[in-house]
């Protein structure tokens, strides 16, 4: 069986790529450091505790198991952290994953899938995104992504790097199984917070800026179940090992919803109103981003068969009420 670094495999995205890459045939090895993951979430294969910036823990670590690929979720991911902090975010994410890419590289490890962001591309009002569209990041987080791409393009010139991008949007939704599933300290994501609120282990959810130029004043976002977006992940590896070169793939459903049609999808899922205020805009955030994903779609075969508002939902309501991580 074949081994995969996966870093950031104790995070949420991470643990379900995991559980892919297992299904698939591969064995999973997850590196990570813990700040933002748990290691609960660990259920698919070995596991290995380092940062990224340890080179010497890394080059151990590819030593042991010769990883074939190299699937990287590891990153700060808050924008409104990104706003307020953003050397941490150049500091990690930057100087993080170009010592993972230094060593994967000194390891002959040279297929490598990166999760990237829609937040690289900035604002762009009315326009569904696309892989050609300017990337203008409004932050740290987006721009500190974007700059990994130029890394990977790099070294892809320099010393063969294969690489897939890609580029997706909100996530959200867990695994039917509840095995793993969405769980962060503290939570920021709309549908868990909004989950919290409904059972009553958190305040209010505060809509964050109400004046946006939408049709109900609230951001509209496209939704990716995580399932569907692993799914493209293991896709992403078959890419790479049939030998098909690198490329950037967008991944969401290319339809919107709005915080307001977010929360009422919920309370029609939960059968439970939402505790719900009005509040600010965030600083970084965008009025409206929606994908183009005809890419991935028709070149990598991908399906997002589970990304509607009642599934993406109802699935992360169940892991909420049975499968915490250190609760």
């Amino acid at each position: 069986m074949s081994y995969v670094l996966v870093t950031g495999g104790a995070g949420y995205i991470g643990s379900h790529a995991c559980k892919a890459l297992r299904a698939a045939g591969y064995m999973p090895v997850t590196y990570d450091n813990l700040v933002t993951g748990w290691q609960d979430a660990v259920k698919f294969g070995p596991f290995e505790q380092g940062d990224l910036m340890d080179s010497a823990r890394l080059d151990e670590v590819f030593a042991k198991y010769a990883p074939v690929a190299v699937m990287h979720f590891a990153a700060l991911s808050q924008v409104g952290e990104a706003m307020s902090e953003p050397g941490r975010y150049w500091r990690n994410n930057v100087a993080g994953s170009l010592t993972l890419i230094e060593a994967a590289v000194a390891a002959g490890c040279l297929d490598f899938v990166f999760s990237s962001t829609c937040a690289t591309y900035g604002e762009h009002d009315n326009v569904v995104l696309d892989e050609q569209t300017p990337q203008e990041p409004l932050n740290a987080y987006g721009a500190s992504k974007r700059a990994v791409e130029d890394i990977l393009r790099d070294f892809e010139a320099a010393y063969g790097l294969r690489k897939v991008i890609f580029r997706y949007f909100n996530v959200a939704g867990a695994d039917p199984e509840a095995e793993v599933g969405e769980h962060h300290r503290p939570e920021t994501h709309l549908i868990p917070v909004m989950l919290e609120a409904i059972d009553g282990t958190r305040p209010a959810l505060t809509i964050n800026g109400t004046d946006y130029d939408t049709p109900d004043g609230t951001c509209v976002r496209d939704y990716v179940h995580v399932c569907d977006l692993v799914d493209a992940h293991v896709l992403g590896l078959k890419w790479l090992k049939d030998g098909k070169g690198s490329q950037v793939f967008n991944l969401g459903t290319g339809k919107g919803f709005s915080v307001r049609e977010v929360i009422e999808a919920s309370r029609a899922v939960t059968n439970r109103e939402v505790p719900h205020s009005e509040g600010p805009r965030r600083a970084g955030d965008a009025t409206k981003l929606v994908s183009g994903s005809v890419r991935a779609i028709e070149d990598l075969g991908w399906q997002p068969t589970r990304s509607t508002l009642e599934q993406m939902i109802g699935d992360a309501w169940r892991w909420h009420q049975t499968g915490h991580y250190d609760k």
